[in-house]
């Protein structure tokens, strides 16, 4: 005896799988496209009740295109985070430089306040953009705009006063590497 309406995701599983396979091959290619499949299949899951009976496959399609979109964006932000490893890996090879770097990022990032660090973290670490970080953190995008930039420059200046006090140069840490739009 199986969960309520297990029986039903096995039909529409069976059914519909390789429709839904086959819709994720064409947009991320076939090392994705069993990873795409499965995702859109977990939110059928959880989301059961919600299936359409009379249209499941453009139901499922739908919920394709949104995990196939998630997908090349995080495809895109691992490649554009490698561009940047690269990049700064060439910048210095000298592993105590980069040590001393990072520490000095790390305290000034600890001297910012949590609010600073969440809305920095949102929009570098996350790699949401303004609209869907404001939406996290509860305000209009405008607000979050202008929490962005005064975060920014905070740590701005907490890089500058770093920079000040140790002879590795701070200047490979661009913030305006993050997405904003």
């Amino acid at each position: 005896m199986g969960r309520p309406g297990s029986d039903e995701f096995r039909a529409i599983y069976a059914k519909h799988y390789n429709a839904v396979l086959r819709y994720a091959w064409r947009r991320v290619g076939a090392d994705a496209a069993p990873d795409v499949a499965a995702e859109v299949f977990t939110v059928v899951w959880r989301r059961l009740d919600q299936v359409p009976t009379n249209m499941v496959l453009p139901w499922l399609y739908g919920v394709a295109r949104k995990v196939v979109s998630s997908h090349v964006r995080g495809t895109e932000r691992t490649e554009h985070l490698a561009g940047q490893w690269d990049g700064q890996a060439a910048v210095s090879r000298d592993v105590a430089d980069q040590v001393t770097v990072r520490h000095e990022v790390r305290r000034a990032w600890l001297s910012l306040g949590e609010s600073d660090r969440e809305v920095l973290a949102l929009i570098g670490w996350e790699g949401l953009n303004v609209r869907e970080a404001a939406r996290v953190a509860g305000c209009t995008a405008a607000t979050f705009s202008v929490r962005l930039h005064r975060a920014r420059s905070r740590l701005r200046h907490a890089l500058s006063r770093a920079e000040a006090t140790t002879t590795p140069s701070l200047k490979t840490v661009n913030l305006e590497d993050t997405q904003c739009a």
